[in-house]
């Protein structure tokens, strides 16, 4: 009976606590207006933002035919030389560009940038990943988060680039670079994570842990892009391109990259 006392008193002083912390006003922090926030990311960039992302395996799936990624251990590697040296990295340093022309009001700019994003597509279906959703990610922000910026890219470039538009749309609703670029890094490799694990090489446990590791990659990748520009621009993935061409000729294949 004493013990059932004292647990009930120390549960009270717990709550009482709580109630103490809760009381306290919240910094400027904790109230800032969610404009400026990452929010819309995490829907732009969800799974359920219908953009097609689940169609694409951005020539994952000929490299599994090839046997250049059987397991866990090839496809770490894969990805890591894609955010380090390939795709992603490129795709992070035009997204910035393009969030900077579009913070500034340069639509001839945004436009150029979108231009060159195309132009650096290394074969037909690299160029059908990142219209397709592009244009598909304009149709569906526009409907939901619309922007005048975003309709005056919709009109001045057809097609346009999924990164350019992730960016610009992310500039226009006040959405800070550093957290686009995580944002859009981190999505990028989940989406290449799930393709290879409905590929078969990798489980989705394996899958988990892949994306877990990548995360120094990624945040190095953000941080480069951050602070880059356009004349650091440069790939060296080879094999990953390689692979790209080669899905373009396959014979069975479940994805439309």
């Amino acid at each position: 009976m004493i013990t059932a006392v004292t647990t009930t008193r120390r549960t009270d002083t717990n709550i009482l606590m709580s109630d103490a912390a809760c009381m306290q006003r919240p910094s400027p922090l904790d109230t800032q207006d969610s404009a400026g926030s990452a929010l819309p990311l995490l829907i732009w960039l969800s799974p359920a933002f219908p953009v097609g992302a689940f169609a694409y395996s951005h020539g994952l799936e000929a490299a599994v035919e090839a046997g250049d990624i059987t397991n866990a251990a090839t496809l770490q590697a894969w990805l890591d030389d894609l955010v380090r040296y390939g795709s992603l990295r490129t795709d992070a340093l035009l997204a910035a560009c393009a969030w900077r022309a579009a913070v500034a009001g340069d639509m001839a700019a945004i436009i150029e940038i979108n231009d060159l994003t195309l132009a650096l597509a290394p074969s037909r279906e690299r160029h059908l990943e990142t219209t397709g959703q592009g244009n598909a990610f304009v149709t569906a922000v526009q409907a939901s988060w619309p922007s005048d910026v975003v309709g005056e890219l919709a009109k001045g470039a057809e097609p346009v680039a999924y990164p350019v538009a992730v960016a610009v749309a992310a500039a226009t609703h006040g959405v800070p670079l550093p957290a686009l670029l995580d944002a859009y890094l981190v999505a990028f490799a989940g989406n290449l994570v799930s393709a290879a694990v409905r590929l078969g090489p990798v489980g989705q446990t394996d899958g988990q842990k892949i994306i877990a590791r990548l995360v120094p990659a990624l945040r190095e990748a953000a941080q480069m892009a951050a602070s880059g520009t356009l004349d650091d621009l440069g790939a060296a993935a080879l094999r990953s391109d390689i692979a790209a061409m080669r899905h373009e000729t396959q014979y069975s294949r479940l994805f439309r990259s």
